[in-house]
């Protein structure tokens, strides 16, 4: 009795398993070039997410003190920023908070 049960539990849980597309078999498919433009996609993505946390500043908000341990640094308020040289500037990026 118990095994009945539990397979018409079975049968009536639905499974989705994303979005289907049929197609003409005589129409020509890639199947590794799909894959490809997925992999592109999602690293574009990745870099957007990646430039988007990526916190850049020409010059430092009033008020900043240089730290040098364990690396030169400077703290402003709640936030903590490392020197770079780019291009022949002097720019400044967000880092998280340095152990000492």
């Amino acid at each position: 009795m118990k095994w009945y049960v539990l397979m018409a539990f079975l049968w009536s849980v639905s499974v989705n398993a994303g979005q289907v597309v049929v197609r003409d078999a005589s129409e020509p498919f890639d199947a590794f070039a799909v894959r490809a433009e997925l992999m592109r996609q999602h690293e574009w993505q990745e870099q957007l997410r990646n430039q988007q946390q990526l916190q850049i500043l020409q010059v430092l908000p009033l008020g900043c003190l240089q730290l040098t341990t364990p690396y030169v640094h400077f703290h402003c308020g709640a936030s903590w920023y490392r020197p770079y040289s780019y291009l022949g500037q002097q720019v400044y990026i967000a880092i998280p908070r340095p152990s000492r």
